[in-house]
């Protein structure tokens, strides 16, 4: 191990875990641990479905580079775990990681500080009536998105055209979350926006657009389909990606997010208006994935940024005498 990257110690990349993520988990895991150990970093892979978490502080793992996915890596559990274990960790703290992991909280917390959100209704699994599913439609328009609020890389996401899809929409959502979020569907751009950094010296990378399919961005068309366009930069008229990039540090900022995360949102193709859909504190590293996409256009390689996550690891409430 050079000199330079002696400092970081023995380092863990978490990866795999239980979620519905797995496979992406593992897909960004190996990305990030080849490109650590490429840059002379003493890193080592870590399945947390396979090995109990205090075999990191058995083996003297110094840090956790966070490649996990959703529940049991993304929500707040395994950072909690790494708290108690003294073990800094790259990305957000309990707080934020388990706010931001349910999409119904988190538009909680925006609209609460008056950012732009799609207008949206929560239906409890087993606990709406018939009425309130037809009426969904008359609420929030058509189309609408209906989504299980603590899924990521959509998961089972339903883009509803007609009345008559609602049902199996709302079937396929609650199969996965006992909360089932029905979302107003904004017509236009569907953009993302990387944010690295803590705090006010956080910072917004070059915004992406995206382009799927006939408008759908599924589990597919994100990770094992090339037919997907992403646009950076992203071509957007003047103006409107720094507003985008503003609104994005303000969401991230909001929920206390650190370390990196990245900032999904629509732009209304009529008001060419912003409005967040949600935000990943622990996004993908796959060769498909965005952050480092969006980071190679602002001069930064994989290699780099993986380092640079790394260093910015750390703790919510660190030893006394060291350095959050």
């Amino acid at each position: 191990m050079s000199n330079s990257m002696a400092h970081f110690g023995k380092v863990a990349v978490l990866m795999g875990g239980a979620s519905a993520e797995r496979e992406i988990s593992l897909m960004s895991g190996n990305g990030v641990l080849q490109a650590l150990c490429a840059s002379a970093v003493d890193a080592h892979a870590f399945d947390p479905a396979k090995r109990d978490l205090v075999e990191l502080r058995r083996e003297g793992f110094a840090r956790c580079f966070i490649a996990l996915h959703g529940r049991f890596g993304e929500d707040g559990t395994v950072q909690g775990a790494l708290e108690l274990l003294g073990i800094p960790y790259t990305g957000s703290g309990v707080m934020a990681s388990s706010i931001a992991i349910d999409k119904v909280m988190t538009k909680r917390v925006w609209i609460a500080e008056g950012l732009p959100t799609p207008r949206y209704r929560l239906l409890r699994r087993g606990s709406f009536t018939a009425r309130e599913a037809i009426e969904l439609p008359d609420a929030l328009g058509l189309p609408m998105i209906v989504k299980p609020s603590r899924e990521g890389s959509s998961i089972g996401v339903s883009k509803v055209k007609g009345y008559s899809e609602v049902q199996r929409a709302l079937e396929q959502a609650g199969a996965l979350d006992a909360d089932i979020l029905c979302e107003e569907c904004i017509v236009g751009d569907e953009v993302t926006c990387p944010v690295l950094g803590s705090g006010d010296s956080a910072r917004a990378l070059p915004v992406i657009r995206i382009v799927a399919p006939e408008d759908n961005y599924d589990y597919q068309n994100k990770y094992f389909n090339n037919v997907t366009q992403y646009t950076v930069p992203c071509g957007l008229p003047t103006g409107e990606e720094e507003a985008i990039q503003q609104i994005a540090l303000k969401a991230y900022r909001t929920l206390g997010c650190r370390g990196w995360g990245r900032v999904d949102a629509m732009v209304d193709a009529r008001t060419r208006a912003p409005y967040l859909l949600e935000i990943n504190t622990s996004p993908g590293m796959t060769s498909h994935s965005l952050v480092p996409m969006s980071a190679r256009a602002a001069g930064l390689s994989y290699e780099a940024l993986c380092v640079q996550l790394l260093g910015m690891a750390s703790l919510d409430n660190p030893p006394a005498g060291a350095t959050r």
